[in-house]
């Protein structure tokens, strides 16, 4: 397969078959992501791997029990981690300062650049992954459940195993959608109508239409699945986590 159509036939992963992601293959696929681009070569990251059963099940309600939790032959937990770093500062009569938002973030953009390094190894080993967007809901009850210390913040979550089945490829938007040369160039109504006509007329975006009962694929998004009062919900719970975890927000 040509290297264009690997990233554009890609496919995320949700149903899992039995077989096991040998622990070399593992390793060899986390190692091999570590080499992506890090802030400072700080590398401040950490990745928690479950593959025990029973700490699957506390681990799953914590993503509002998606099925590929349990299916999934292994479940990744990337955090955010200046903790490792904090330590060897201290342990070298260093002074750190890294209690604040601009070192949360670096931390953050690691962890991401880490996150996806492993996605694109994985799946060039035949291997399908999922990331669940419930981690920064959840983190505390996360955090708790993996013992993670002052400085620790999971950012990502990963399901990961060999497909029991492909499913469709998901569709984008068109690249002149998000391209913008050498400046910014705002979006006009009628830009907007030809950059989601296309997703709008699917029979996909047709059926969640009418399963809502909403007019317009937007409210969609809006009103049933990222609604403002849940957003500023788990917006604060994860503002006070990330304070109680010392860092400054």
């Amino acid at each position: 397969m040509k290297e264009k159509e690997f990233f554009t036939t890609r496919r995320t992963v949700r149903s899992y078959t039995d077989r096991r992601i040998s622990d070399s293959l593992l390793s060899e696929m986390l190692e091999a992501a570590s080499h992506a681009p890090t802030t400072g070569n700080m590398q401040l990251y950490s990745v928690i791997v479950t593959r025990d059963n029973d700490k699957k099940k506390i681990l799953a309600p914590c993503h509002f029990n998606q099925p590929s939790v349990m299916s999934a032959d292994v479940v990744l937990t990337f955090c955010a981690d200046f903790n490792r770093f904090v330590k060897w500062c201290e342990c070298r009569n260093a002074t750190p300062g890294y209690d604040n938002f601009q070192s949360f973030m670096t931390a953050v953009l690691d962890t991401t650049i880490f996150a996806q390094q492993f996605v694109t190894i994985a799946e060039m080993n035949g291997i399908g992954c999922c990331y669940l967007g419930t981690t920064t809901y959840n983190a505390p009850q996360i955090a708790e459940t993996l013992g993670l210390p002052d400085r620790v913040v999971p950012v990502t979550t990963l399901t990961a195993g060999y497909p029991a089945s492909m499913p469709e490829i998901s569709d984008r938007l068109a690249a002149d959608a998000f391209i913008h040369n050498e400046r910014y160039n705002d979006y006009t109504p009628t830009r907007i109508d030809n950059i989601y006509a296309a997703k709008e007329a699917r029979e996909d975006s047709g059926r969640f239409i009418a399963e809502n009962n909403k007019e317009t694929l937007a409210q969609v998004f809006t009103d049933i699945r990222y609604p403002k009062a849940n957003n500023e919900h788990f917006s604060e719970v994860y503002r006070e986590f990330i304070e109680s975890k010392k860092f400054k927000i």
